[in-house]
């Protein structure tokens, strides 16, 4: 199965598209840290990340810099970046970071501060497409049909197949990489977009 998705990490500059290859299948739980990368992550600065583009908002390029610690499995990292931004982006990479470490009730009181997400919408169509071709669903057969993301609904269900093999742990992980890579985006043109134009 893979993930429909356009996803293109060269268009996030030099820096992001290197340390983005090559792709990585998030674990639903908290992986294995990526240590060939941790002298290059623990060097990003939003200046160096968004380059050539300049910060237009410092907090959003942080949260990318949190995406990427969190890319790699460097959950502790991501988490010491993500508590120290106020906004929703902010409490949504929290909320990820919490669901993977695995603390599901955690997760879940970020998800409440995150309320809705512009995300959540592209996040549902292509989950809703995923979960319909997956077939064999126990745990996340209500994707198939749902409206609106349900962002505790998802934590539930990769706490249901988290140690259960199958198409529901799969599809979880897929929609897990969506989910980042839709996040990331948006954190990312929002970092570099310039207030007032």
């Amino acid at each position: 199965m893979s993930t429909p998705s356009d996803f293109n990490p060269h268009a996030y500059g030099q820096l992001a598209a290197e340390l983005l290859a090559p792709d990585r299948l998030p674990e639903l739980g908290p992986g294995t840290p990526n240590r060939a990368v941790r002298d290059r992550l623990a060097a990003l600065t939003p200046e160096s990340l968004l380059r050539p583009h300049g910060v237009g908002d410092a907090d959003m390029a942080r949260a990318c810099i949190s995406g990427l610690w969190l890319y790699h499995d460097f959950l502790d990292e991501s988490h010491t970046l993500s508590q120290s931004i106020g906004s929703t982006t902010g409490s949504y990479w929290h909320g990820i970071m919490h669901r993977r470490e695995p603390d599901f009730e955690n997760a879940k009181y970020w998800f409440r501060r995150v309320g809705s997400h512009p995300v959540f919408e592209p996040l549902v169509v292509r989950a809703r497409g995923m979960a319909a071709a997956a077939g064999g669903l126990r745990y996340a057969a209500w994707m198939t049909s749902v409206e609106r993301w349900d962002p505790f609904a998802f934590v539930d269900t990769c706490r249901d197949c988290f140690d259960v093999p199958g198409p529901d742990h799969e599809l979880c992980r897929r929609i897990s990489l969506l989910e980042w890579q839709l996040l990331f985006d948006f954190s990312y043109r929002k970092a570099t977009a310039r207030s007032g134009s």
